[in-house]
């Protein structure tokens, strides 16, 4: 049996039809094969087997949903090329698929921050959903503290404010929100000044992200 047969063998044996069902609950519709996998289950077929790009490659290419999750644990975050970090970002078609690779793979990537430059302004919804995501999840799992790159990309933050679509909104105040909640008293100052920004404009897209930042900089702050 070779790698994918014994990865896609162990997903098939783990999908349930209220799993699968209950997607659509959660705004995830995809038009390739759903296997109703839960994302507990997609994790421990993950650690059965361990690191391996090329296995990475090949479920990619199956276009099943669940498989491509598991890319996010199975893949090398140091194998990752730019051109391939554009190419799978640029055939999702869902927003679950792009946060659990932001979250899980690509902020390993030291192509990360160049990518969400890249995708920043992307007309896709789901490319442009993964910019955000990926500088959330940068700003969630970064140990270095170090300031500029968050800083530099606050501008993107507020250009895309403006952008109705609901999982780019929710991804853009995700972004503002990591940000500010950060230790470093350059980050949260500048997030808060952002947010309070924000939620005074006309714009009410750009109002309901500095709201909801507002908000959860408040829990933060106690």
């Amino acid at each position: 049996m070779t790698r994918l047969a014994e990865a896609m063998t162990a997903l098939e044996a783990l999908g349930e039809a209220k799993v699968r069902d209950g997607m659509a609950r959660y705004g995830i519709v995809t038009a390739e094969r759903v296997l109703g996998v839960s994302m507990a289950n997609i994790q421990k077929v993950a650690k059965q087997l361990g690191r391996d790009h090329a296995l990475a490659e090949a479920l990619w290419d199956t276009r099943v949903y669940e498989a491509r999750l598991l890319v996010a644990y199975v893949a090398d975050p140091a194998a990752l090329t730019p051109g391939q970090m554009d190419a799978w970002t640029r055939d999702m078609d869902n927003w679950a698929t792009p946060d659990t690779l932001a979250f899980k793979l690509f902020d390993q990537s030291p192509h990360a921050f160049a990518m969400v430059d890249r995708w920043a302004d992307d007309p896709d919804e789901w490319v442009k959903r993964m910019a955000f995501a990926l500088l959330a999840s940068l700003a969630l799992h970064d140990k270095k503290r170090i300031d500029e790159p968050f800083l530099e990309r606050l501008p993107l933050i507020e250009a895309a404010a403006t952008d109705k679509r609901n999982f780019i909104r929710k991804g853009v105040s995700w972004a503002l929100r990591s940000i500010g909640g950060k230790q470093s008293p350059a980050l949260r100052g500048a997030a808060r000044h952002m947010a309070n920004r924000l939620a005074a404009s006309s714009d009410k897209t750009a109002k309901w992200i500095g709201r909801d930042a507002q908000k959860a900089f408040t829990k933060v702050d106690g």
